[in-house]
């Protein structure tokens, strides 16, 4: 049966790929204007994760639905970035690497997902400046402050250098917890951790049953007064850490 759901669901997935490649380049950018390309990108994400992944979304919370907002959330697989698309189209920083995945990297390119190399000394001021822009535009801006995925049981700590476009802005900042689910239980056989490759993570993700994902829209988090930005910058992140480890790691 775990074959035979991987190759119906490879059936819908690749298409589907290819056509949101050719969706943006033949329509997104010289047709529809912002508004209309984010509605886009949202019922892209949802089908792509319901029909082509077989992943279901549950949303609690209130999401920033407008305006400028600043998501901050725990990171557990390639699928995250998609499904948090599918809420509101945003602009996230991902690590460099993902630019390089067949198809779902050059999608992540194509809908302005900002690169992050942290091997180049100046990548985290220019990510920032490039994230301000996008917050004067009104954008959301999806950040994975751990830096990296883990198993979605539990937490790593929140690297600080890039909540300081949202600080130094005042923009929101809106913590959002991912809490994968099989059958009802927590489960991390979405989890794109360690060595495994690109593919074997998506034969985990098709092939699976009953995939659920739980994405837990916190308080907006309040701005410290008084203390520097440097300061400010770390209070936020603890805070934001803080407020997603109370969700996952229970």
């Amino acid at each position: 049966m775990r074959l035979l759901r991987f190759t119906l669901r490879a059936m819908l997935l690749v298409p589907w790929l290819l056509g949101g490649l050719l969706t943006l380049a033949l329509l997104y950018y010289p047709v529809f204007k912002v508004g209309r390309g984010e509605t886009i990108v949202r019922g892209w994400s949802r089908v792509l994760l319901r029909w082509c992944c077989g992943v279901r979304c549950e949303v609690s919370g209130q999401p920033i639905m407008e305006g400028s907002v600043l998501w901050t959330s725990n990171h557990v697989s390639w699928v995250d970035i998609f499904v948090i698309n599918s809420v509101r189209a945003s602009i996230f920083v991902a690590k460099k690497e993902v630019r390089e995945w067949p198809l779902i990297g050059w999608l992540a390119a194509g809908v302005g997902t900002l690169f992050l190399d942290r091997a180049y000394r100046q990548a985290v001021r220019e990510i920032g400046q490039a994230v301000e822009i996008h917050f004067r535009r009104g954008r959301s801006v999806g950040l994975f402050p751990e830096g990296t995925t883990t198993d979605g049981m539990r937490l790593l700590p929140f690297r600080s250098g890039l909540f300081a476009p949202a600080v130094d802005a005042g923009v929101p900042v809106q913590p959002v917890a991912l809490v994968f689910t099989q059958d009802g239980r927590r489960s991390s056989r979405a989890a794109f951790t360690g060595d495994q490759s690109l593919m074997a993570n998506i034969w985990c993700i098709l092939s699976t049953p009953g995939l659920l994902v739980k994405l837990y829209f916190l308080p907006v988090l309040e701005m410290h007064e008084g203390a520097d930005q440097t300061v400010r910058r770390s209070q936020v992140a603890r805070m934001a850490e803080q407020a997603v480890r109370n969700v996952v790691e229970i």
